[in-house]
């Protein structure tokens, strides 16, 4: 009959099996695709280490894990959400610690074997082992995500991972939260061997044998001072300590952590280089640094100490809370088809065809080819656009196998799936066409009759329009139901979100199989209902209006786009206008302006500016000055073309980012109530992740909950007293506010 703790260790998943002297304990937690941590998986775990530790028999121990696919996902998201105090987010991660050292210190060797994602608590628990083998498979990758939820690792990980492979490889690991692969955590030492996943089991059995036997000496170079640099050759003796006195890598580390003059310039810089990137927006980053440093100069205990105080402050944080929302919303969307019919199926997508050769074209080409992985077929209007897309999509390749994501041999495989051409050829076997050219109406429809012309009835056209509705495109067409717009970012295969547009007789199976592309190209994909510039576009214009707008009432270039850069977007108005292109976004106003009234109308300041052959970063003069492609300074020349010449007045840096945010947030509530947006989470999802809108604010719709919608619409008053109509409040938010209502449940 089975005890407590037996049946404890059961319903969290963890089963016990002795091989030859070695306890292998599988975690596969029940009615969950992955394993994940909480206090009752703890509480399990200890005591099935006890029994590990009691049985004579048992020499070692092994932990692996019952998922297809994944070893140990971290702790369960859900479970932080319904923390209240920072106290007892404390507790939790002192509970965690706690677990982990005596795991550190079991009396017996234990060794970790990893295959799929060992990630957050999962990596924790693999560094409290003695020993880490991993598969090396695809699947399997190792890190420290928690930053990227607004949180720090909190069982130990700031104080285990720098003491295993040195202080700056651990920073750049838990200051970013980005994974390794398998090859690369090998090299940096935080796993010791990496196996086929076939024989992970009997390789990690055998290794946790050899480590009770003493046959197994485990020797790590990283994180030991001087002794580390005597022990860094590949030889053993003399030999060895000379090759070891060579290592550039070694010495740098000994240079920079063994010594408190060291220690200073790297956390020094370290601090540096971070509030570069976060600006002070993110609190994670910067206290997973202090943590780190307080082990480092205090011990363990110290830093595990600061470590447990620091994770406790942040899980109640309004920049976690925003971060996870934003986790959650993400999550929902991959598990959704995009429709309101849970019974439609997205059709196999076995080849896609791309028209237009362009930046945009190019990079389809490459996200549809290298991650989606089909075949295809790029036609371009001549051999010059042709070259242009084949050479983007080769040049994407090159930069992958450089930074060693790809093999030279892998990137040759994926560059074979894209061919092209200036006719038709290989478009009749394509499911999917996805149209990239000029913004031109009538030149979409004489497209969409060709391409009908030589693909089957079964083809979804495609159009990446970002401003023509979809419901017009769609009257070119003899099979309507199969037109839909995918409106893909600038650029391809850098920016994470896919806006696929469906106009009223869009078919379900068509929208579910454009979702499912989307996700395969790895898009954050929303969906969203059509209309004049759809979300995202029309979002973004009366933003890049207004400031404008403020250009033309004297406002210095640099000081506007240094406002919204510290609001939190990632470039400014002024920046971003020379990317997408001057002339561009002048194309797109009067669209707006027809389909919105005079509320959209863009300034005339503009106009001189185009006239002057000022493009942006691609003809390389614009609002700035720009070399070898590289932007520099504001070409103050520019200033000649403007409303008040060189006499810039000056403004308030916080009231400029306020005056455009709040166009893009009322135009966002005006999308939601017009039912443009289905819901107000994926319009925060889709402004964060195609606009830039700061992510610790949680998006547009956050953001007036945060303030308060009442706030939100005085202010919006109050511009609309001072500077006219196109500050009129959005009816939907005024009805809100009457209702006393907020986007999400309080």
């Amino acid at each position: 009959m089975a005890t407590k703790a037996e049946e404890l260790e059961v319903k969290q998943g963890f089963s016990y099996q002795v091989e030859d002297g070695v306890a292998v304990i599988t975690f596969d937690l029940p009615d969950s695709p992955v394993n994940t941590l909480s206090p009752e998986t703890g509480e399990a775990f200890l005591r099935v280490m006890s029994r590990a530790e009691r049985e004579p028999e048992v020499k070692a121990v092994v932990f692996t894990s019952g998922k297809k696919d994944s070893f140990v996902a971290g702790a369960k998201i859900d479970f932080l959400q319904t923390i209240k105090t920072a106290e007892e987010a404390t507790a939790i991660s002192r509970n965690g610690q706690e677990g982990f050292d005596k795991l550190d210190a079991f009396p017996k060797p234990v060794v970790a074997a990893i295959h799929g994602a060992c990630l957050g608590g999962g990596l924790e628990w693999a560094l409290a082992c003695d020993y880490r083998v991993a598969t090396d498979s695809p699947k399997t990758s190792l890190g420290l995500p928690e930053v990227q939820l607004g949180l720090i690792p909190g069982a130990g990980g700031t104080q285990r991972l720098p003491a295993l492979i040195g202080v700056q490889a651990a920073l750049d690991l838990i200051l970013t939260g980005k994974s390794l692969k398998p090859g690369k955590a090998k090299k940096l030492g935080v796993v010791d061997e990496v196996v086929p996943a076939p024989i992970l089991r009997a390789i990690a059995v055998r290794r946790a044998k050899e480590l009770a036997e003493g046959t197994l000496k485990v020797e790590r170079r990283h994180g030991q001072g001087f002794k580390g640099v005597a022990a860094g050759g590949k030889s053993k003796g003399l030999a060895g300590f000379i090759q070891g006195l060579a290592n550039k890598e070694l010495w740098a580390e000994v240079a920079l952590e063994d010594n408190p003059l060291g220690r200073k310039v790297l956390f020094d810089q370290a601090r540096k280089q971070l509030l570069k990137k976060t600006r002070g927006k993110f609190p994670a980053p910067e206290k997973s640094l202090q943590v780190v440093r307080v082990g480092l100069e205090s011990g363990h205990k110290a830093g595990q100490e600061a470590e447990a105080k620091a994770f406790g402050e942040l899980v109640v944080s309004d920049v976690s809370r925003r971060l996870v929302e934003i986790f959650f919303a993400t999550t929902a969307l991959k598990k959704e088809n995009g429709t309101s019919n849970p019974d439609a199926k997205p059709r196999e997508v076995k080849k896609v065809a791309v028209l237009g050769g362009g930046l945009m074209g190019g990079g389809i080409a490459y996200v549809a080819s290298s991650l989606q992985g089909v075949p295809v077929r790029v036609k371009d209007k001549d051999d010059a656009g042709v070259g242009r897309a084949m050479k983007q999509v080769q040049s994407i390749l090159d930069e992958r196998v450089k930074r060693r994501s790809l093999t030279r041999r892998e990137a040759t495989a994926k560059s074979a799936l894209v061919t092209a051409g200036t006719d038709y050829a290989g478009f009749k076997s394509a499911d999917l066409v996805i149209e990239a050219v000029f913004e031109d109406l009538k030149l979409k429809h004489r497209i969409i009759a060709e391409v009908e012309a030589v693909t089957g009835d079964q083809t979804i056209f495609a159009s990446n329009t970002s401003s023509i509705p979809i419901t017009e495109l769609a009257k070119g067409s003899r099979r309507p139901a199969q037109v839909i717009g995918m409106h893909y970012f600038s650029p391809v295969h850098k920016m994470p979100l896919l806006e696929v547009i469906t106009h009223a007789g869009t078919a379900d199976w068509v929208t579910a199989t454009c979702v499912e592309v989307g996700r395969k190209q790895g898009k954050t994909v929303i969906v969203v209902n059509d209309g004049p510039g759809f979300y995202t576009s029309r979002i973004l214009a009366p933003y890049m209006n207004e400031a404008a707008y403020l250009l033309a009432e004297g406002a210095d270039i640099a000081e506007l786009d240094r406002a919204l850069v510290e609001f939190g977007f990632p470039v400014g108005p002024m920046t971003l206008l020379d990317e997408v292109g001057i002339d561009v976004a002048q194309k797109v106003g009067p669209i707006m302006e027809a389909a919105f009234g005079k509320r959209m109308a863009a300034p005339k300041a503009l106009e001189k500016v185009v006239a002057d052959g000022r493009l942006g970063r691609k003809t390389e003069k614009g609002f700035y000055l720009y070399e070898g492609g590289k932007k520099q300074e504001v070409d103050p020349s520019i200033y000649a073309l403007l409303p008040h010449g060189t006499e810039r007045r000056s403004f308030d840096r916080a009231e400029m980012a306020e005056r455009v945010v709040l166009q893009m947030v009322n135009e966002a509530i005006r999308c939601l109530g017009e039912g443009i947006l289905r819901s107000a989470r994926d319009g925060d999802v889709g402004a964060i992740f195609g606009l830039g809108f700061p992510p610790f604010l949680g998006g547009p719709f956050h953001y007036v909950d945060s303030r308060g919608p009442a706030d939100v619409l005085r202010k919006l008053e109050h511009f609309h007293d001072k500077l006219g109509e196109r500050f009129v409040p959005a009816p939907h938010l005024v009805e809100m506010v009457k209702a006393g209502k907020t986007f999400y449940p309080r």
